[in-house]
């Protein structure tokens, strides 16, 4: 590799540098000229793509180590960073000059355009000690855009310069520093910051038209996103920009996007080039991503420019959605009076209505980005723009107005005595419960059939995202905090009460209708975990009477709640029991679980006890009780947190012990023995980090036999069902991988105190035993191994996940491999051939990672006749031959190389005959004495080899100098 990088310093500081040239000049020559035959144009193409390539060339650095140089040379999307001799080449005015001339000549050709704009595009991306000081680099990208402006000002762009013109201005933007930008001359910047306007609305319209063509090449989609980053990355930055610098160019950005997506007369959605109506009626495929999450990114950065802008875009955004509103409640209210005087009609036509969701669907949509963040993991904070928005109005707001218009989803906001002085923001959010109150109130009046339930989900989707940010809002977070927010969503305030009461009668409300659309339905029990996830929300949660029937209903498996989808109905689950850890009294807290978890038991208890239940298990109401009782205990566990472990655990100990005896009764109904396998897996993924070891030790005991009667009813059964995916048949192995998996973490990730957490509970007889994970792991190993056939391990999938299991193993207690039986040792040790020798780059390096620990085991063991010192000698000849003569992957260098070292400690004598064996067939006394050289310099460092880490980190080195020198010399073609 360190050779290499050499040969290919050496080829960009002189060879490199004089084609350059000379392929500029060959350029300037045709582009004096004014017509170009077919041949010459030919000719001009080939230099043009020639350019292309040497500034798209990744220039290595003058010193880059040897680790660095395979990671640099397989990095994609090269930025132009070139050595100071490029200098002079680069820093020629001329030479962009000459690519921008280049690109107006043959801007119409859109194969030519595409080198042209991609030369340019890497002329912008200029970077590195090519620049002698920054005032080099302030001349430079001022003269850029310049150039940028003279070629993009007064066109009109082809579609294919859309993607190479955002190119070259993400690169302008992201590439040079910030301070950089700020010194071109403040007219320049000014029009450079205008164009980028320009571009983005432009491209934005056009993108929205390649929506409605449904065109399978988005170049002007591909290109709006590229802008809209830009946007990102100058916004973020008020160090060199004062506030309200983009504030006008965020507007103008801002209401091109909203006109893109609302329906004419104030938008412009759905209409082609000449202003006509594309096509009435859209069909959406079923695989179709949703908008909000294929639009992600779009979404992310118009809501931050709406931020930034939130003076104009909230109070539109309002005015927009409230309008709407308006126009959506009185085409309800004519098509239910329509309905009533003639109900056997036929349908009218839904083209009103439609794009009236549409319109509403975007609007909610852009609402909740602009409002809120999608935080994994962390708690969302209510964006300082918004909060300094509301701060600076909260003098002219009268709170009591504020909170009537709030309140009252029911009335039209501009009815209200007083509206235009409430705050702006609070505001916005009632217009979108306004929406949700007029879709509530077509329910209860039977019109379910004329909503949509994309508008449905928009709706539970922006409330859950609203409400993790702003319900109760933690004033401890912030350094000030809006007096409004605070009075009408704070702690101890009516307004959160109320909200959560009203959150929670929409959640009712949609489980009441939704079973058929399933995504609604999840989004809508999504929101309802959002409500009682963290302990200030559920407090107020359960003390609505609403929640408790709800509880009552779910409980009870009453219609409707029991035609909702099974991982509903889980996460439903979920949620009940999360709520079920709120602040209650003692006695309230026993009537909760009492009427929440007592009768999901007392139901399986009855259903499986029944003498014929071997016989009627088949039957669709039973199977349908026992998968509703599997997807309840899965939500159970998913609720797992540290304060309420020991009382989930015990209720699904309880539970596990019957779930074995379901194996057998199922064990010809695969989706019944996935679903139970999932219920361990999921107990053991929440639970096992906060259990003692007794509890540890029961939950190991219940795997152990769940794996001993799934191997006894699976050894030998023939998987043929031709109806069915062939990975997704295996689907139970990759859960008991999982589980195993699972198990096997509890041995680094321990947050348990000796059953601390489940004190005053007897610890039992499994206390004073001493069976680890690694035991029970290491017995569910044995139990799939058998089951693990070659031809099983062709599902990448599979594979993966056991070779991942295994090294697992191998790295965590790789003394208990010593231990294992004869058959499952020899069975491990032969996967861990198999991977190494005929399966993918990444399995290959986790077989090479396994055996580094067995390696140190056995030297550790010191134990010369033992089977494990026998593999790892094998091993070593494995290992050897990969490394010296045989191709592989260069990333796998490293493991290989910690691996062979381990080896070579272990088996010296063995080693040494390797070399010598592979010394003495060299015919050739050139590549004999090469390779004795460099095997000497291999271990000179480390003799004789031992197990310090310094050493090993010098042969680590000398076998990179190895590898440079003499890897790929015997490989076998």
């Amino acid at each position: 590799m360190e050779f290499h990088g050499n040969c290919k310093r050496v080829f960009q500081e002189e060879d490199l540098r004089q084609i350059f040239l000379l392929t500029v000049e060959v350029l300037q020559e045709f582009s004096r000229r004014e017509h170009l035959s077919a041949q010459m144009s030919s000719v001009f193409q080939r230099y043009l793509a020639l350019a292309n390539q040497v500034l798209s060339w990744n220039f290595l650095p003058p010193n880059l180590g040897r680790h660095y140089i395979a990671m640099f040379e397989s990095s994609q999307n090269v930025l132009l960073k070139p050595t100071e001799s490029w200098r002079e080449a680069l820093l020629d005015s001329r030479v962009m000059e000459l690519f921008f001339t280049v690109h107006r000549k043959i801007r119409e050709d859109s194969d030519m355009a595409q080198d042209s704009l991609q030369c340019l595009a890497q002329l912008a991306s200029l970077h590195g000690p090519v620049f002698p000081d920054e005032g080099s680099q302030v001349d430079y990208l001022a003269h850029f855009i310049e150039g940028l402006l003279n070629t993009i000002n007064g066109i009109e762009i082809e579609d294919s310069e859309a993607v190479g013109i955002s190119s070259i201005v993400s690169n302008l933007i992201t590439v040079f520093p910030r301070n950089v930008l700020t010194a071109i001359p403040r007219e320049l910047f000014s029009s450079f910051v205008s164009c980028l306007t320009h571009l983005t609305c432009s491209f934005g319209r056009s993108a929205a038209l390649e929506e409605v063509l449904d065109k399978d090449d988005m170049v002007y989609m591909e290109a709006y996103d590229r802008l809209l980053e830009s946007w990102l990355t100058l916004v973020q930055d008020d160090k060199h920009f004062h506030k309200g610098f983009f504030t006008q160019h965020a507007v103008q950005v801002f209401n091109s996007y909203i006109q893109c997506h609302l329906a004419a007369p104030d938008g412009t959605r759905n209409l082609t080039a000449n202003g006509v109506a594309s096509r009435e009626e859209e069909e959406i495929s079923e695989l179709q991503e949703d908008d909000r999450d294929q639009f992600s990114d779009q979404l992310a950065s118009v809501g931050m420019l709406g931020r930034i802008a939130a003076e104009h875009c909230i109070p539109l955004l309002t005015s927009l959605l409230e309008e709407r509103v308006t126009r959506l409640h009185g085409q309800l209210q004519r098509r239910q009076q329509h309905l009533l005087a003639s109900p056997a009609s036929g349908s009218v036509d839904g083209k009103v209505l439609d794009d009236l969701y549409e319109d509403i669907h975007w609007l909610i949509l852009v609402t909740g980005y602009l409002l809120a963040d999608d935080t994994q993991g962390e708690t969302p904070l209510i964006p300082p723009e918004i909060m300094e928005y509301s701060i600076k109005h909260s003098s002219e707001v009268d709170i009591n107005t504020t909170l009537q218009i709030l309140g009252s989803p029911g009335e039209k906001a501009s009815s209200i005595p007083g509206c235009n002085r409430t705050d702006s923001v609070i505001r916005l959010l009632s217009a979108v419960l306004r929406v949700s109150e007029v879709e509530s109130r077509a329910i209860r009046a039977d019109l379910t059939h004329l909503l949509s339930p994309q508008m449905g989900k928009d709706i539970v989707w922006f409330l859950k995202r609203w409400a993790k940010t702003y319900l109760l809002v933690d004033e401890k977070l912030y350094d000030q905090i809006s007096v409004p927010f605070s009075t009408a969503f704070g702690a101890d305030t009516e307004g959160s009460q109320w909200i959560v009461g009203y959150l929670l009668q929409k959640v009712l409300s949609n489980l009441s209708v939704c079973s058929s659309e399933q995504d609604l339905a999840n989004d809508t029990v999504q929101l309802l975990v959002t409500l009682v996830e963290r302990r200030e929300r559920a407090n107020l949660v359960i003390q609505c009477e609403s929640w408790w029937n709800l509880a009552k209903q779910f409980a009870s498996r009453r219609p409707p709640l029991n035609f909702l989808s099974s991982p509903v109905q889980r996460t439903l689950m979920k949620a009940l029991v999360l709520g079920g850890f709120a602040h209650m009294d003692a006695e309230t807290k026993q009537q909760y679980w009492t009427e929440v978890l007592q009768p999901l038991q007392q139901r399986f208890l009855r259903v499986i006890n029944q003498e014929n239940f071997p016989q009627m298990c088949q039957q669709e109401e039973v199977k349908q009780e026992i998968t509703a009782t599997l997807e309840a205990l899965c939500g159970i566990a998913e609720a797992t947190q540290v304060d309420n472990v020991a009382i989930l655990f015990n209720f699904l100990m309880d539970f596990l012990t019957n779930c074995i005896g379901l194996m057998e009764v199922y064990k010809n109904t695969p989706e019944t023995v996935n679903l139970i396998i999932e219920v361990f897996v999921e107990v053991a993924h929440k639970q096992i980090c906060y259990l003692g070891e007794s509890k540890a030790m029961n939950l190991y005991e219940a795997c152990l036999t769940l794996l001993r009667v799934y191997s006894k009813n699976n050894v030998g059964r023939q998987r043929v069902d031709v109806t069915v995916e062939e990975e997704e048949q295996y689907q139970d192995l990759l859960l008991i991988m999982e589980l195993l998996t699972n198990l096997l973490s509890k041995e680094f990730i321990d947050f348990s105190d000796t059953d601390e957490v489940f004190r005053g509970q007897e610890p039992g007889p499994a206390a004073n035993r001493s069976v680890s994970a690694a035991d029970v792991v290491l017995y569910g190993v044995n139990l799939i191994l058998p089951l693990m056939s070659q031809d099983l391990l062709k599902f990448p999938t599979l594979c993966n996940q056991y070779y991942k299991l295994i090294t697992f193993i191998c790295e965590i207690f790789p003394e208990k491999i010593p231990q294992l039986p004869e058959d499952l040792f020899k069975s491990l040790m032969y996967s861990l051939e198999l991977g190494m020798t005929s399966m993918s780059p990444e399995v290959c390096q986790l077989c090479l990672e396994a055996l580094t620990p067995l390696a140190e085991q056995c030297a550790k063991a010191q134990e010369t006749d033992s089977p494990l010192f026998l593999a790892t000698r094998h091993f070593l000849k494995l290992v050897f031959d990969m490394l010296v003569l045989q191709k592989h992957n260069a990333e796998m260098t490293a493991a290989a190389g910690e691996a062979l070292y381990t080896l070579v400690c272990l088996h010296q004598a063995e080693y040494s005959e390797l070399v010598e064996t592979l010394l003495s067939s060299q015919q050739d006394p050139v590549i004999y004495q090469r390779l004795a050289d460099a095997f000497n310099k291999l271990t000179a460092s480390s003799t004789p080899p031992v197990l310090d880490r310094k050493q090993k980190m010098a042969f680590l080195k000398s076998l990179e100098e190895f590898m440079a020198n003499v890897g790929g010399l015997l490989c076998v073609k």
